[in-house]
């Protein structure tokens, strides 16, 4: 199997997706969707933001390497009524099926940076993207302070190095590999911009540890912490330092409100 197909579908991200939705609809409305745009979602999940997309008047298709992220979002959009949007199996790194200029935007948010292959990537986002068009990308930024990036690299020192010629994800933070990949794939740096923005997990009804709890036992890669650390007897360290990290950014009195910065990218073609 695809190792980042396995990845995903190891846990059930949906999880975790519940605590994004004010997030997702906040950055949709930002990116100002209107009809009768045709819009690609890659690395879509269950739909935190292509379900606001669908709900403004788009046309979306969600695409994800997860069979269950997949059906979870077609779960969704039937239960929301929204014939306009659908969602299907795919791989970012190469897009089997989709024409060429068939979206008039494409968004990837937390998604496609996670993909093997950035350089496929990108060009693949430009492919499928129509001339003219826009693609929006969001990723987690490397050594950043706020919570994913953390949450990713307190994981990291918990499991074994990773495969020789491995990219890490965290490199699509990187304002100079972002100029790179799309500008091989032919976008000039000109028509690239990028700016820092913040994504936040919500809930009046979690506590930090709670949320901890869920990121390891339902998050991919933190999940792969969690076993690494077990076999070395070092379990109750990683989960120590996962809680102190939530505790810390917590800003809610109750509940729940992390802020987690990332990497915002607009592109025209």
């Amino acid at each position: 199997m695809n190792p980042n197909k396995a990845l995903w579908e190891k846990g059930d991200f949906t999880a975790i997706a519940a605590f994004m939705r004010e997030s997702g609809e906040a950055l949709v409305k930002s990116i100002g969707v209107t009809p009768p745009l045709r819009v690609l979602d890659l690395g879509c999940g269950d739909g935190t933001t292509a379900l606001p997309m669908a709900k403004l008047g788009a046309e979306v298709t969600g695409i994800d390497i997860a069979s269950n992220l997949v059906e979870a979002g077609n779960r969704r959009a039937t239960a929301a009524g929204l014939t306009n949007l659908s969602f299907q199996e795919g791989d970012a790194s190469h897009l089997d099926g989709v024409p060429d200029d068939s979206f008039d935007l494409t968004v990837s948010v937390f998604g496609a940076m996670f993909a093997p292959k950035p350089f496929d990537v990108a060009k693949e986002m430009v492919r499928v993207t129509k001339p003219g068009g826009k693609i929006v990308m969001g990723n987690w930024i490397p050594g950043d302070p706020t919570f994913v990036s953390q949450v990713l690299k307190i994981s990291s020192g918990f499991t074994p190095p990773p495969p020789e010629g491995f990219i890490s994800p965290m490199t699509w933070g990187v304002e100079a590999n972002i100029i790179e990949r799309f500008g091989q794939a032919g976008v000039p740096a000109e028509h690239i911009s990028m700016v820092r923005d913040t994504f936040s997990f919500t809930t009046p009804d979690r506590t930090p540890e709670e949320f901890i709890d869920l990121f390891e036992r339902f998050y991919g890669p933190t999940m792969n912490a969690v076993e690494a650390a077990e076999k070395a007897g070092r379990a109750g360290e990683l989960h120590e330092q996962l809680v102190a990290l939530a505790k810390a950014q917590n800003s809610a009195a109750t509940g729940l409100s992390i802020a987690a910065t990332f990497m915002r990218i607009t592109l025209s073609l």
